[in-house]
């Protein structure tokens, strides 16, 4: 019997403290719908944002997991990736997509390896190479604004222009996916909001979504929105639904959480917005880039 539920594989590290990666993506694309199997590529203590964590690489065991899996003859419908522990493992998982990847499958890299201007402090120089080899296997990938810049070779702005966004995007997609997506754009004129941009190469159109800045910041807010990205296309919404609709459920779980006092930036209620996320969205607040 076919699988009712339509399949994920989810290569992403595991961090026992710190709502981000798999302890995000889980309950996101379940309550959207989805099976998740997970392809752990690290265990962390916490994620990295917090002083003092464990990091346990897990290259050496992706061979044999992935190897089960191909002898199981598992398919899915998507394959999504995030955090890898390792150089090598950009490798390994360029493999698993060549050996799972069918016409139909999505493939979604969120290519995590840095903020705020610098790689993250377990990421080596070599990362930025091997995570641009991994985006030219994906339909779609959503760097943030410094993950775009190192992949490109350009300094990280201070402000773009809409012109300007539109030359990234582009450049993004001459790596290969179609959708290229930057979060935390830094959009001249638009101060008062955090933006996202995206590129549909197929039709040629630009998208733009936001919603107004709270005044704080929380850890994992990328995993979040890429997560709730992919199960948006997945269940067909058009890329500029799917990143309004992204941009939407991060923007409502942070204002869901600033409200509290005494709560860490690693401590985003997540669980509380999962709610949101049982029914289709009729999101409609994207705009074109002009």
């Amino acid at each position: 019997m076919k699988n009712p539920l339509p399949r994920v594989a989810a290569i992403h590290d595991l961090s026992g403290f710190g709502r981000c990666s798999l302890t995000v993506v889980i309950p996101i694309l379940s309550t959207m719908g989805f099976e998740v199997c997970p392809v752990p590529t690290a265990i962390l203590s916490s994620h990295t944002g917090i002083e003092g964590f464990t990091l346990f690489d897990l290259t050496g065991e992706l061979p044999a997991f992935i190897g089960h899996w191909e002898r199981l003859g598992l398919r899915f419908d998507a394959v999504y990736t995030g955090f890898l522990g390792s150089v090598r493992q950009a490798g390994i998982v360029r493999g698993f997509v060549d050996r799972f990847k069918s016409e139909d499958t999505l493939v979604v890299v969120d290519p995590v390896m840095a903020d705020h201007g610098r790689l993250y402090a377990s990421m080596p120089p070599e990362m930025v190479g091997e995570m641009k080899k991994l985006c030219a296997k994906a339909q779609v990938i959503t760097p943030n604004i410094t993950e775009a810049a190192l992949m490109l070779g350009r300094p990280v702005p201070e402000r773009l222009t809409a012109a300007e966004a539109k030359d990234w995007l582009k450049a993004l997609s001459d790596l290969g996916p179609a959708m290229p997506v930057i979060t935390s754009l830094p959009l001249e004129g638009r101060d008062d909001v955090s933006a996202v941009a995206a590129y549909n190469r197929e039709d040629g159109r630009f998208w733009l979504a936001g919603r107004p800045i709270v005044p704080t910041q929380y850890h994992g807010t990328g995993d979040i929105f890429s997560s709730v990205l992919t199960g948006s296309l997945l269940q067909g919404d058009s890329l500029p639904v799917a990143v309004d609709r992204s941009a939407q459920f991060v923007a409502g779980a942070i204002r869901g959480t600033f409200g509290y006092s005494g709560l860490g930036h690693h401590e985003i209620l997540l669980e509380r917005a999962l709610k949101n996320l049982a029914n289709a969205s009729h999101s409609d607040n994207y705009e074109l880039l002009p």
